[in-house]
């Protein structure tokens, strides 16, 4: 079984900073790609940032140049870090991995919990 764990969420003022983790853990043999979502109310999930093992990270056109994904293999972590909010950016954010669990060679889907982010003044 794996879990993922997020983090760091909370209440921020327009054009401020967060620094959202996802930890996983569990039966982990490699996590080959790694996710942030998100969900607004009324809104569906969109993927906001992505990394793929050995791969640059990809971004939703309407995060580029203000959110950064980053990934430490070492510590199953993965990073959402969030500059220059802004209100629409205000959403639960879910963290998303495919993680090949040991001693099977297939590839599973895992989500977190979410975490509320929230953008108002």
């Amino acid at each position: 079984q794996v879990q993922l764990v997020e983090s760091g969420g909370g209440l921020v003022q327009p054009g401020g900073s967060l620094r959202l983790s996802c930890a996983a853990s569990g039966n982990i043999f490699i996590i080959f790609a790694s996710n942030w979502y998100r969900q607004a109310p009324g809104k569906e999930r969109e993927l906001v940032a992505g990394i793929v093992r050995g791969k640059s990270p990809n971004y939703a056109d309407s995060v580029k140049g203000r959110f950064t994904i980053s990934r430490d293999n070492a510590k199953n972590t993965v990073y959402l870090q969030m500059n220059s909010l802004k209100p629409e950016d205000t959403a639960v954010y879910y963290c998303n991995a495919a993680v090949q669990p040991m001693g099977t060679p297939h590839t599973y889907d895992y989500w977190g919990q979410g975490t509320q982010v929230t953008v108002s003044s």
